[in-house]
């Protein structure tokens, strides 16, 4: 993989990936109420596909590149070192993440358009609800960005497997949002304004990031993006799949998604 200039066309383009994939979450608000049944079918395998995609680019690209790059600087043991250290720092800044927001307004419990005919004893706030699902969004939005830094051919899978896995995203604030309130407008604008969280993460790494970016800054960066992706893969997107209900189609979605990773990018070999 080679990295691509950081001019501003390269920099817009990343800003363009990530508002792509945070604005996402309006899909799935606009889902929970255009749809009498959700598309349990459709979801468990978007989400198994999204899963492959970033678990097999985080493994077989992000990392040795990674790597190559570290040890080159700080020769082979101090550089997997610093791998380590960063893809376990990654993983360790969502987990930090999910203990900071409460169980119950966790937005990665599964939500279904159908739950907007019951009647809900809960009394949270739709806010709650959107902040969450802004506070998981961040790292996203980091993610997306610096790997459109690192390498369109990248960017667009993992803005692809984000922008699904935002989807469902969009259901679980609309639906107890409107709940809450009874009103949908609302509902919709808590969801779509939610995935603004991820070109926010953009921007913050634009700020803090780039004017020190350097082939090390690179590379700890695709190894802490690594262990974020391998993380939400793990943590939300699989259980996700398979709470929808549909164990076998989830795991087709998530060969098929490494399989389509593999091939284009052997392609580009």
């Amino acid at each position: 993989m080679n990295i691509e200039p950081i001019n501003i066309e390269t920099i817009l383009t990343a800003f363009g990936l990530t508002m792509i994939a945070g604005l996402s979450t309006g899909i799935g608000s606009i889902m929970a109420f255009a749809t009498k049944h959700t598309n349990t079918k459709f979801l468990s395998t978007a989400l198994g596909f999204s899963a492959g995609v970033m678990m097999y680019v985080s493994f077989m690209e992000m990392m040795p590149e990674a790597l190559h790059a570290l040890s080159e600087k700080f020769g082979e043991k101090t550089g997997t070192f610093y791998l380590l250290l960063a893809f376990f720092g990654g993983m360790g800044v969502i987990t930090l993440i999910d203990f900071l927001v409460p169980e119950d307004e966790n937005p990665h419990e599964v939500h279904v358009v159908e739950d907007m005919r019951k009647k809900s004893s809960l009394k949270r706030t739709g806010f709650m609800v959107a902040l969450a699902i802004g506070i998981h969004n961040f790292p996203e939005g980091i993610a997306t960005f610096t790997s459109a830094l690192n390498s369109m051919e990248l960017a667009i899978p993992i803005t692809f497997a984000i922008a699904i896995h935002n989807i469902p995203e969009g259901i679980a604030v609309a639906v107890p949002l409107y709940q809450a309130t009874g009103d949908r407008k609302k509902a919709f604008w808590y969801s779509f304004l939610s995935g603004m969280a991820e070109p926010i993460g953009a921007l913050i790494a634009f700020a803090f990031l780039l004017p020190f970016w350097n082939p090390i800054i690179n590379a700890f960066v695709l190894a802490a993006v690594a262990g974020i992706m391998v993380f939400i893969s793990l943590d939300e997107l699989l259980p996700s799949a398979e709470k929808y209900g549909e164990h076998h189609l989830s795991i087709i979605g998530v060969v098929s998604g490494m399989a389509v990773m593999a091939v284009s990018l052997f392609l580009f070999i």
